[in-house]
């Protein structure tokens, strides 16, 4: 079963430094962290603040292709845990063929942001989900938890690119 998340922000691991893109379930108080790169959040953080660049970064350059295909994202859907790893799928459709695309859950969300289409988790996901595993020994995970569900939009507002 596929639960329907938002982005609700994005953020800096206070113990590793690396951004983490929080998704929230809007119909309970489920949040999934998912730590990304760098350049990820960046893309991320472009479109959640409307900023536009000069030319077309690659989100956008994947988004104007599509276009020009006549081809519609109809979803993107984080599907699997293995290994502390995150797996993700981009739905889209072109001439009444859906074709299912293998990628990043950050590139994913990237892309989802950008073409206005839903986010689903699956719920395996996020039963499986290690909230503490890049968190030091000292933060157990329902404390974690605690934490993340308890972010206000000014908290969510720190990540700076």
């Amino acid at each position: 079963m596929e639960v329907e998340m938002k982005i609700r922000g994005l953020m800096m691991d206070p113990v590793t430094n690396m951004p983490i893109v929080i998704l929230k379930d809007s119909s309970s108080d489920a949040v999934l962290p998912i730590w990304v790169g760098v350049y990820e959040a960046n893309a991320i953080a472009l479109e959640i603040e409307k900023v536009t660049t000069p030319r077309p970064m690659t989100h956008d350059l994947i988004k104007n292709v599509l276009t020009g295909l006549d081809t519609q994202v109809h979803k993107v859907v984080v599907t699997e845990l293995r290994e502390d790893t995150f797996y993700a799928v981009i739905w889209l459709e072109r001439n009444g063929k859906v074709i299912s695309i293998d990628s990043r859950p950050s590139d994913a969300l990237a892309l989802a942001l950008r073409v206005d289409c839903p986010i689903f988790v699956e719920d395996d996901v996020l039963k499986n989900s290690k909230l503490a595993s890049n968190v030091s020994d000292r933060v157990t995970s329902e404390e974690l938890r605690k934490w993340l569900e308890g972010l206000n939009d000014e908290d969510l507002g720190r990540y700076k690119m």
